[in-house]
């Protein structure tokens, strides 16, 4: 039986499509691009478009993927470089993260220590990274130390630029409600501060683990007994562009996964607040 729209009711939208349909939209079309593009890629290099010694091609890329799953790599298996890229990359995104957001939030909280600490932050954000890698390098040593300290200096800017805003962005009126409540300076910090600075912070995320891969490659890749940095580095050296296009290839994958990882703890920690855009938006834009 049809029903029909009462007077004063709003009537329902024509064209809503469900979440599922759009995800599963979207995972369409994103294959597509990838089918695309892999097929385009394979399809030049065997007609003689590309040069597969310089760009080598899919097929090429997925036989190297096997004989080092199979047989290892020259630096041991392909599991164990994966792991030691892995553990100095997240070990210094948890400690420049850790730093970021604590300075971050108490320079953003005093004016006095945010003027006399600011020509220092400024002048450490514009040394150039890679100089700090090959010092580190030397100073620390081919062992983990060094990388997990690049690793470190690269995440911690980026954490600390956002927390720092997020601690300046907040609402006066809600910190003069608090005081006047009787809230403490911790308390206030704790249970205003924070919150509203979470947004800002656990945006910086999703920008710095990429950074803390970026730093431990950079690091393995200036001077490492493992990780992937050193095999895509290795294969370089040999002229193997399929090692080299194999270790960016295993690289993306562990950025998507991180990705996914840092969206599932936003979604987890900032529930309370309101979704910005709805599928229906999205649709109807």
């Amino acid at each position: 039986m049809r029903t029909s729209v009462k007077a004063g009711q709003p009537e329902p939208r024509k064209g809503m499509r469900p979440r599922s349909k759009w995800r599963a939209q979207v995972n369409a079309v994103r294959l597509t691009v990838v089918v695309v593009l892999l097929g385009g890629w394979q399809l030049g290099a065997d007609h003689g478009y590309i040069d597969p010694f310089f760009w080598s091609k899919p097929s090429m890329v997925w036989t190297q993927l096997r004989t080092w799953v199979s047989n290892g790599t020259s630096q041991g298996s392909l599991a164990s470089q994966i792991l030691v890229t892995l553990e100095e990359a997240a070990y210094g995104f948890i400690i420049g993260v850790v730093l970021g957001v604590v300075l971050g939030i108490l320079l953003g909280r005093s004016r006095f220590l945010a003027d006399v600490f600011s020509p220092f932050i400024k002048v450490g954000n514009s040394i150039p990274r890679i100089i700090l890698g090959s010092i580190f390098t030397v100073a620390f040593g081919f062992g983990m130390k060094s990388k997990v300290i690049l690793v470190v200096v690269l995440v911690f800017f980026g954490v600390f630029f956002n927390a720092f805003q997020g601690a300046r962005e907040v609402d006066r009126n809600l910190i003069s409600n608090a005081r006047i409540l009787g809230g403490s300076r911790w308390q206030v910090t704790r249970q205003v501060i924070l919150p509203s600075a979470f947004t800002w912070i656990i945006a910086s995320l999703h920008v710095s683990f990429g950074f803390a891969l970026i730093g431990a490659l950079v690091g393995e890749i200036l001077g490492a007994n493992q990780g992937l940095g050193l095999l895509i580095k290795t294969s370089q050296s040999e002229l193997n562009m399929a090692g080299v296009m194999a270790g960016m290839l295993l690289v993306a994958i562990i950025a998507l996964v991180a990705e996914a990882l840092i969206t599932l703890l936003e979604r987890r920690v900032l529930s309370w607040r309101p979704s910005q855009i709805s599928t229906d938006d999205l649709t109807a834009f």
